[in-house]
């Protein structure tokens, strides 16, 4: 599914013309990718938690040459889906 898959639903669903759907979209995506960026988690409810981690550096393998490598630390953008998902979803876990 797309960007445009998902602002036609909200098209269809809520009658928003096309061009104004996706402005919301890129709106709400916008908010979220500004949210983590500042370091923060975001979580909405009956969705799941989009969730920063720092992963510290470690040792790690080139899968081609087999050459043994430092991966440099970082941080992640996880996501934990919320029990209504997950209850939605065949999830095995």
């Amino acid at each position: 599914m797309t960007k445009a898959d998902i602002a036609d639903i909200i098209h269809e669903r809520v009658g928003l013309s096309k061009k104004d759907a996706m402005e919301l979209l890129e709106s709400m995506l916008e908010e979220i990718k500004a949210e983590l960026a500042k370091g923060n988690d975001v979580k909405l409810s009956g969705f799941g938690h989009f969730v920063l981690r720092q992963k510290s550096e470690r040792r790690g393998r080139n899968p081609k040459t087999g050459e043994e490598i430092m991966i440099t630390p970082r941080r992640v953008v996880t996501f934990r889906a919320s029990q209504l998902l997950k209850k939605r979803l065949p999830i095995e876990e």
